[in-house]
């Protein structure tokens, strides 16, 4: 069985960063890359029927456009480096949900960029980066 790494991935700079150490790990050791993309969805109880019929229209639509727009190109990129590579797309909490695929998965490691931004609302609520380093199943590497 080859070893997973979970790369947090959203296009950015910072995640870009994370799946170029994680590959340089697996090009050194063998395994495979697993581009995690999680969309933030919070849940509302008090829409009405029609509401969350569209609400799943558009949360269909965004998965879509991300698989296409975002991953495919990463997915070629990567395999054309001779690494074997995967990908998941949720909604959900950011942090929580690439816990959770970690564990789905039997992840070794979970690989994540940091933005470098330290605003406000960050230190009130937490960091991805923070939340997984606390909470990662597995060993999280955070990569400046």
């Amino acid at each position: 069985m080859s070893a997973k790494f979970i790369v947090g991935y959203d296009g950015s700079e910072a995640s870009e960063r994370a799946l170029d150490f994680a590959m340089g790990r697996i090009k050194l050791q063998g395994g495979t890359v697993v581009l995690v993309h999680v969309l933030e969805w919070s849940p509302y109880s008090f829409l009405t029927p029609t509401e969350l019929e569209e609400r799943h229209k558009r949360r269909s639509e965004e998965l879509e456009r991300a698989e296409k727009a975002l991953i495919t190109p990463v997915l070629e990129k990567v395999r054309a480096q001779g690494v074997a590579v995967e990908s998941k797309i949720r909604y959900g909490h950011i942090a929580e949900t690439i816990c959770t695929i970690a564990e789905e998965m039997g992840a070794v490691q979970i690989v994540i960029g940091r933005n470098g931004h330290t605003t406000l609302g960050s230190r009130i609520f937490g960091s991805v980066a923070g939340h997984l380093a606390q909470a990662s199943p597995v060993p999280c590497t955070i990569v400046p």
